[in-house]
């Protein structure tokens, strides 16, 4: 790559606007794969995924049809357009897959994720723990004298956000669902 010869001084723009416009930037898409519930087709999607070199950012599976046994695999994936198209076109040609949906691509959608949270604390901490969970809305499972076990819902960015605030007050464990989703709407 060529180096930028810009003179100190000279540009009026942001430095964000010096990325080479023709490079394809990488994106967030939830995808909801309907598949037969049998052995083994976790493993072979998941197999899609490690044998090209994609990452998985959140992965949740359950069975959504008893009768019919199909269950429904959201994932969360990150790359460039031309990856995520590769990704879907791969998965529809798994056997066992029925249905491939781009949440992300498709339109409005809601998405939600469940995590636990184990802060230990004394005094004033364990107050502060517990008003940052009540602005939250995250709810106490179980508490001890030593420490509480709080549960929340709501967008990995929330989960997210509320983890960094709990983590100087005596944040010592944590578990996460992953996402969750569904398109708005009747369709």
């Amino acid at each position: 790559m060529a180096a930028l010869k810009i003179q100190k001084g000279t540009s009026q723009h942001s430095a964000y606007d010096l990325r080479d416009p023709n490079a394809e930037i990488e994106e967030r898409h939830t995808l909801a794969v309907i598949v037969d519930n049998e052995p083994g087709v976790l493993a072979r999607v998941i197999g899609l995924f490690s044998g090209r070199g994609y990452n998985i950012d959140s992965l949740t599976v359950a069975e959504v049809d008893h009768t019919g046994h199909t269950s429904r695999i959201t994932i969360v994936t990150t790359g460039t357009p031309g990856v995520i198209e590769q990704i879907k076109a791969q998965l529809g040609r798994i056997v066992p897959v029925h249905e491939v949906h781009d949440l992300t691509v498709d339109g409005p959608s809601v998405e939600r994720e469940l995590a636990l949270f184990k802060v230990a604390g004394e005094g004033d901490k364990r107050v502060e723990a517990l008003r940052l969970a009540d602005i939250f809305r995250a709810n106490v499972v179980d508490s001890t004298l030593e420490s509480f076990v709080f549960e929340i819902t709501g967008t990995p960015q929330k989960i997210d956000a509320f983890g960094e605030l709990m983590r100087p007050l005596g944040l010592r464990e944590m578990a996460r669902t992953g996402v969750a989703a569904l398109a708005r709407g009747v369709a």
